[in-house]
């Protein structure tokens, strides 16, 4: 299957799936593509299940394979998903800032503060701090307008004490975890499957 510039196995096989954002670091006019729920449903599942194939899909969601396909290649053409994974192009829906709101809160309502932070659409990530910040908020916005409302909803948050914002304007090294797996496993050889001596 030709996906992007690259051949790679069919979505059958194992590919590790991952929802990805970008933020204001593309300098490039990014134009606005409209996406649906099917688009949503189809990226769900391929993130909930790296080795769920167009058949599966089809057959979960009730659509044909070719549907699925053509869904597929259109959010790729659309730069909607990009790379071999379901990446989401946020810039491409609209929402192109993104930005981590740091909370002070009183700890006792730590767990209604949370609940609060999730039922916000914005708000991508939650995570508890140990330090001067209790929580973390990582967000997604259209504009500086569109964060000031939701610092504004944030701040009404029963137990936020006051809160702290910070843009991201580049990402010089993206999420990753391969070079820490193979580092952990440097030491622990191949088992019964040794390499050959290249």
């Amino acid at each position: 299957m030709l996906i992007g510039r690259a051949v790679v196995k069919p979505l059958r096989s194992n590919i590790a799936f991952r929802i990805a954002t970008s933020g204001i670091a593309h300098r490039e006019v990014v134009k606005v593509n409209s996406i649906d729920r099917l688009d949503v449903e189809i990226i769900g599942m391929l993130t909930t299940n790296a080795r769920a194939g167009v058949a599966d899909i089809a057959t979960e969601l009730g659509i044909s394979r070719a549907t699925v396909h053509t869904r597929l290649r259109r959010l790729e053409e659309h730069d909607i998903l990009t790379g071999f994974r379901p990446i989401v192009n946020l810039s491409a829906v609209g929402v192109p800032v993104q930005a981590s709101i740091s909370l002070e809160i009183d700890q006792r309502k730590l767990a209604t503060v949370v609940e609060g932070l999730t039922e916000l659409p914005e708000v991508l990530e939650v995570k508890i701090q140990a330090g001067r910040e209790d929580v973390v908020a990582h967000v997604a916005i259209s504009s500086l307008a569109a964060l000031q409302v939701l610092t504004a909803s944030i701040v009404d948050i029963d137990g936020v004490r006051k809160t702290t914002s910070e843009f991201s304007v580049a990402t010089p090294t993206p999420y990753r975890v391969q070079p820490l797996l193979e580092h952990i496993t440097a030491q622990s050889g191949w088992g019964r499957s040794t390499p050959a001596v290249r």
